[in-house]
């Protein structure tokens, strides 16, 4: 079975240079949608010879890009950079009922070009965003800092991408078309992903980690003892702390956290940590309503304002799923975080178009 490739450019890029793809592959990512269509701007995904990973919506369209990308890839082409766009109705030609339009653009990615890329990304690719024309041909920009110059990009590329880095435009996948040349892409160079610090291996903590596969949050993985981790998966940073706690009190602003260790003393001495700090995005505490009004007693009693602990979310998942099998509560939480990692991401967006307006 072939090892799963990621599909954001930046840790696609790594990943081919370690060798996990044998031989080229193209990168398909929606440059556009008009109306209704299966994934957004920005969605992507990677067609080798044998396999493809990640998706752009299933369907007739999917296939559809399969097969220009596999002629892509069986195509004799000296140059490097080679480059398609092609745009597809969803409607009853392809057998789909979503009515839009995708356009998407067809990337190769060969040795030649893997190795001219990889040195121009930054070593932490978090604010990078990646330039280049959808015509063949031209090399990838990649711009890290908005006082940065790059050669040969039009100005309202140059601009678009500065107003990204500097926040005054959301930081997405973006075409832009300047009037004398031909369009250009703009994309961030590594998917943006929410830090999420779960504390606690027992069942419901790795049924939540099982459920967060192929979601944006970056997790990190907290216990007291190495051997309370099961078989780690890749997308997840295990932390083994005799004193979680003090993770907590460490951790980057705005992550959001998930408390459900084996202990309630150390469940409390974590959403004390926490809340004493208060710049998190979300803390959830696994438990009844009764754990909820006893550790707010205490936490009161330790100092802790009302304000504060009105931040603290007990019991934890969307309402509405009954049940308490840890994989029912995974798929409740994984809900609820989503639903609050996209009303922060709308609120980013509506503050951004309020300044420019």
């Amino acid at each position: 079975m072939a090892q799963d490739l990621p599909t954001d450019l930046a840790a696609l890029v790594r990943s081919l240079l370690s060798g996990l793809a044998a031989g080229p592959v193209v990168r398909i990512v929606v440059l556009r949608v008009d109306g209704s269509a299966p994934r957004e701007a920005g969605a992507a995904m990677v067609v080798g010879a044998y396999n493809t990973w990640g998706t752009i919506g299933g369907g007739r369209l999917e296939l559809e890009a399969i097969h220009q990308a596999r002629a892509m890839l069986g195509a004799t082409a000296e140059d490097p950079w080679q480059r398609d766009v092609r745009s597809f109705a969803l409607g009853p030609s392809l057998g789909q009922c979503c009515g839009g339009n995708a356009r998407l653009l067809f990337e190769m990615l060969s040795e030649q070009e893997i190795d001219e890329l990889a040195p121009a990304l930054p070593a932490e690719t978090g604010d990078a965003l990646v330039l280049r024309p959808t015509t063949s041909g031209t090399a990838p920009q990649v711009i890290s800092h908005r006082k940065q110059d790059v050669a040969e990009c039009p100005l309202p590329v140059m601009r678009v991408a500065r107003d990204m880095l500097a926040g005054a435009r959301p930081r997405q996948a973006e075409l832009v078309t300047p009037s004398k040349s031909a369009a250009w892409f703009v994309e961030p160079a590594s998917q943006t992903r929410t830090p999420l610090y779960i504390y606690g291996a027992g069942h419901v903590g790795r049924a939540i980690v099982h459920v967060l596969q192929d979601l944006p949050f970056d997790v990190r993985w907290v216990d007291t003892a190495g051997e309370r981790f099961p078989v780690v998966p890749s997308y997840v940073h295990p932390i083994v702390a005799s004193d979680p706690a003090l993770v907590a009190a460490d951790a980057p602003a705005g992550a959001l956290h998930l408390v459900l260790t084996y202990s309630h003393a150390l469940d409390l001495a974590i959403v004390h940590a926490l809340l004493q700090r208060a710049n998190f995005a979300f803390l959830g505490l696994i438990g009844s309503e009764t754990k909820a009004a006893r550790f707010r007693k205490r936490l009161r009693e330790a100092g802790i304002a009302d304000g504060a602990l009105a931040r603290m979310t007990c019991p934890i998942g969307v309402a509405g799923l009954a049940g308490k099998e840890p994989a029912v509560i995974a798929v409740a939480v994984a809900a609820q975080l989503l639903q609050i990692r996209q009303a922060a991401a709308a609120a980013v967006s509506g503050s951004v178009e309020a300044s420019s307006a």
